[in-house]
């Protein structure tokens, strides 16, 4: 498939805004039936409190149920081979196969354990600025800085090899890319499930210090090889990608607010209070996790049976007028006030600390070393089709 496909209406970007007609629709039906890139009819629900409503429900709003349905296009899988590939991700469970499956990691992403990370984030971001500064302007700030620091930090937390982020890289991106054909995703799929599988056996035969070998270490008994490869693959997609994306999108964003770039320099100590005002602002993840209603619910005074799937446009619910005055403006000196970026409830991100730690070190960073830090491509190449918006590249100079 090419760029040309027609979006979904929770897909639609105008820059690094939601789709003004998204914006129309949540300030007037607010929820409403629509298509989806998957082959099936789901309820898009695009308001800050419904959208939390739906997020933090865990008993009406099933992660699990997603799992008997399939793309008519999709490849015949028996149950077994499904089976195996729902193992270990966590957002293909609910209570309590989740929480069981959530506590094994949950003390390895605590803001406590994050810490200790931070010398090593601190240092494989000045080492890719000291590259930057080596090589000279222009840079793609993506494939120089946004994209490789995420990944070292989730290869040297996962023990998977740095060597191999090239092919990772490619297929992350190939599974998440909407317009590639569904056969193609589940065949990368596959290709990725393989390739962890692999990491696996060599933790489960010498677990090292890292988290596949704590895993391995400390819950050998209690977690299958199938559910090792879920988590871990589940953990490497979402560890790179995402924060990538917003370090590329948020220099970007920041870039043309000089007004807010210059405010972040002269306090610095605004960068906590930036980094959730740029994750609210930006949204770079277009949907939380497609739900399947247990029950009949209502939203937004529309009536929603049992058994139906319900998507949440989180672009359009963080930028609700209802959660923050004038919502499309991006202002670093606003107070915290919550946003559904890293989703919400029994779901939340469990990588948010990490994520957190990673813009708060290398934002400052690259600022502070590179003043005169500006846009140099001639335009700006958004990726439309990924289900993480970003940049495919940020040609930068200084």
């Amino acid at each position: 498939m090419s760029d040309s496909v027609a979006l979904p209406l929770y897909m639609r970007r105008s820059g690094f805004d939601p789709a003004p007609e998204l914006s129309e629709f949540r300030d007037g039906e607010g929820v409403r039936r629509m298509s989806t890139p998957f082959g099936f009819d789901a309820w898009m629900v695009t308001r800050f409190a419904d959208v939390r409503t739906v997020l933090s429900d865990a008993e009406r709003f099933s992660n699990a149920r997603l799992m008997s349905l399939r793309p008519a296009e999709a490849p015949e899988l028996s149950d077994e081979e499904l089976a195996a590939m729902r193992a270990g991700n966590l957002l293909a469970f609910d209570p309590p196969e989740h929480t069981r499956l959530r506590r094994m990691l949950t003390a390895e992403f605590t803001v406590r354990r994050m810490r200790r990370l931070e010398p090593r984030i601190r240092d494989i971001v000045s080492e890719h600025l000291d590259a930057m500064e080596r090589g000279g302007p222009p840079v793609d700030l993506v494939s120089a800085f946004a994209l490789p620091i995420p990944s070292l930090v989730i290869c040297e937390l996962l023990g998977v090899p740095y060597a191999d982020r090239e092919d990772f890289q490619r297929r992350s991106s190939r599974m998440l890319d909407m317009s590639e054909p569904v056969e193609e995703r589940m065949a990368v799929n596959q290709e990725s499930r393989a390739y962890m599988a692999g990491l696996v056996a060599r933790a489960q035969a010498d677990p090292g210090e890292d988290l596949l070998g704590m895993l391995v270490r400390e819950h050998g008994g209690d977690v299958t090889a199938d559910e090792l490869i879920g988590i871990g693959g589940l953990l490497l997609l979402a560890g790179h990608e995402t924060t990538s994306n917003m370090l590329a999108l948020g220099t970007l964003a920041l870039l043309r607010h000089p007004d807010q770039l210059e405010l972040l320099r002269k306090e610095p100590e605004r960068i906590d209070v930036a980094v959730e005002e740029l994750l609210r602002w930006l949204s770079i993840v277009h949907s939380g996790s497609i739900k399947v209603t247990t029950t009949e619910v209502e939203l937004a005074g529309r009536r929603i049976p049992a058994g139906e799937l319900v998507m949440c446009a989180l672009p359009a619910a963080n930028r609700d007028p209802e959660l923050v005055a004038d919502p499309d403006r991006l202002d670093i000196g606003r107070d915290d006030l919550g946003h559904v970026a890293f989703g919400h409830g029994v779901h939340h991100c469990l990588g948010a600390p990490l994520a957190r730690m990673e813009m708060r070190i290398a934002f400052p960073a690259l600022l502070e070393r590179f003043p005169g830090l500006r846009e140099a491509g001639a335009g700006t190449d958004f990726r439309s089709h990924h289900v993480v918006y970003g940049l495919r590249s940020l040609e930068v100079a200084w």
